[in-house]
This record gives structure tokens, C-alpha cells and sequence, in this order.
């Protein structure tokens, strides 16, 4: 984050999960204010009105709020507190610096230039978050970010995304004259290991095994969540489903 978040505590539910929102908090000091919510999703697992909050203060002319709403805390895997990202808008940010400093070196290779949001596809419509060059061929990569989990297991998508199975559809497609790679930013610590949400959205689950075995890349990258800043945790174990989990009195 560009700036050090404040603490606060999510007062009520948003009116509307289909747009971006408007999430009513109350600071330490009690003041109430209204912070910007960026994610357009039902955010799984993570949502809990009372909550202990960051959000960050950023006003400027063109916003209509001068507060974004950044972490929640929730009750991480093993019963501790954890911190999860919740802002949409950072998981691009995050990567694209974590693959400047070479900390995906290993899996993406050197790069000698990254452009944001390339046009792509057979009409021209779609945008990738990422396009590498310097290799011997150029690589595509898509970013998720993923904040459910159960357990130790981070998984994407926590509901029905025809976005994010067409964008499935759209790496496969650049295969085999690119390289074609997922990253699901796992925005908390707990987290060891990723597998897609079959339960949310099944069609997803069988375009992520279907696209890993077409030749796409996926890897996990996880991160901590502080007041003042996000750490890399490194990667996580991507698994091609999610493990079977015991059934009450096991």
C-alpha cells in the first residue's frame, strides 16, 4: 500500500455486492466514516459485520470517497487472527513489483519489459493484466485475487464467474506461440496451498484443470498483511482440486 491504514471496525453491510461499494466504518477514535470498497464479489468466508478493519485514507478531486477499504480480520486457519486484502486493485500492483525484484524469476524467467492491461485475443477485446517480453516468447499473465479459503487451502473463484472462465478460455488461446500463466494472489498467510472452488463455480474448476493441462501456468503467490505495508510469503502448493474435508465426529 502507498500509505499506512487506520484502524477501524466495519459498522454495516454494504447495500449491494454487484457494484462497487460503499462500506459504513467507525474509526478507533469513533468517528464514522464511509470507505470505498473495491471488490465487487460476496467475499466468502471473510465478510463479518463488526470486524476490525484497515482502511486508508486517500482523498483526492476526483473521488467521491476519501477512504478505501484495504484488510479485514478474520479467524485465520489453526483459530488466530489473520489479515486478509481485500482491495481488488492491489494483487496487479503487488505482482508486477514482486516479478520486478526477480522474486518470480524461477517461474517467469527474465523479463526485459512489463506492459499493463495489452489488448489481446482474435477480436481484440480483452485485456491482460500483464504482458512479459524479453524471452523467447512473450508471456500472459491473468491475476486473481483470493481471499476464501477452508482451512490452510486458499481457493478461487467464491462464486459463479463467467469472467473468470473466459479468461481461462483466453490463455489457452495464446497457447503454444506464448506462454500463458495465472497468478492467484493469495491476500493472507494462512494459507499454505491453493485449488480452485469447484463448489462456487464448477464450470471454473474444470476450465483450471482443463487450461493446466493445455500447457497454462498457475502459480500461488501469498502475502501478509500489515497496518503499513504487504509482505511476500512466497508460493504456495497449487493442487488440481480441493481436498475431500472430514465429516463431523471423524
Amino acid at each position: 500500500m502507498p500509505k499506512a491504514a487506520a484502524n477501524a471496525n466495519w459498522r454495516t453491510s454494504p447495500p449491494s455486492l454487484l457494484m462497487p461499494v460503499a462500506a459504513p466504518t467507525i474509526l478507533a477514535d469513533g468517528t464514522e466514516v464511509t470507505a470505498h470498497c473495491a471488490n465487487t464479489g460476496p467475499m466468502t468466508g471473510v465478510c463479518q459485520v463488526g470486524a476490525p478493519v484497515r482502511i486508508r485514507h486517500d482523498p483526492a478531486p476526483h473521488r467521491k470517497l476519501a477512504w478505501t477499504w484495504e484488510q479485514i480480520q478474520v479467524r485465520g486457519d489453526g483459530g488466530q487472527p489473520e489479515w486478509v486484502g481485500i482491495n481488488t486493485a492491489l494483487p496487479n500492483r503487488l505482482l508486477e513489483q514482486a516479478i520486478r525484484q526477480g522474486r518470480m524469476d524461477a517461474q517467469l524467467g527474465a523479463c526485459t519489459t512489463i506492459r499493463r492491461e495489452v489488448t489481446y485475443g482474435s477480436r481484440k477485446k480483452s485485456r491482460i493484466d500483464l504482458l512479459l517480453d524479453g524471452g523467447e516468447r512473450p508471456v500472459y499473465v491473468e491475476i486473481k485475487n483470493t481471499t476464501w479459503s477452508r482451512g490452510p487451502v486458499a481457493l478461487f473463484p467464491d462464486t459463479e464467474t463467467t469472467r473468470g472462465q473466459k479468461h481461462l478460455q483466453e490463455l489457452m488461446d495464446v497457447l503454444p506461440t506464448a506462454r500463458a500463466v495465472l497468478l492467484l494472489c493469495i491476500s493472507r498467510s494462512d494459507c499454505h496451498s491453493f485449488a480452485p472452488g469447484d463448489r462456487a463455480d464448477p464450470r471454473y474448476g474444470e476450465l483450471f484443470r482443463m487450461a493446466r493441462t493445455a500447457g497454462v501456468e498457475v502459480y500461488a503467490p501469498r502475502f501478509a498483511h500489515r497496518l503499513d505495508g504487504v509482505d511476500w510469503c512466497g508460493l504456495a502448493t497449487v493442487l488440481e482440486r480441493q481436498p475431500e474435508e472430514p465429516t463431523p465426529g471423524e
